[in-house]
């Protein structure tokens, strides 16, 4: 099974990259390739959609090794800290999203 994540952006194309770049270190973290894919993007009202899905062994890692960070995160539900975490971990990487979890 895999985690899906619901990217929105203004600027798709230079956020695209950002985000690669801030998934791209998440993998070298957790020593895995191949831990995630995107989906095409939708534009509407000036934002652009896209998907994020994590496959297991990035999202497993993930929660391990970001364990702690992950608890403190705002949120009730896992989910919720799990959503926060990642929108944090990409936001001080410089990219500017809102990001839900709409599967996990």
């Amino acid at each position: 099974m895999k985690t899906v994540l619901e990217i929105s952006v203004i600027k798709y194309d230079e956020e695209k990259e950002c985000i690669v770049k801030a998934l791209d270190e998440l993998q070298n973290l957790c020593k895995i390739t191949g831990g995630y894919e995107l989906s095409n993007p939708t534009s509407r009202f000036g934002w652009t959609f896209f998907k994020i899905w994590l496959r297991p062994n990035l999202l497993f890692c993930i929660t391990e090794k970001f364990a702690d960070m992950i608890k403190k995160s705002k949120g009730h539900k896992t989910e919720e800290k799990f959503s926060r975490f990642v929108s944090d971990f990409f936001e001080s990487r410089g990219c500017n999203i809102k990001l839900k979890v709409v599967e996990a």
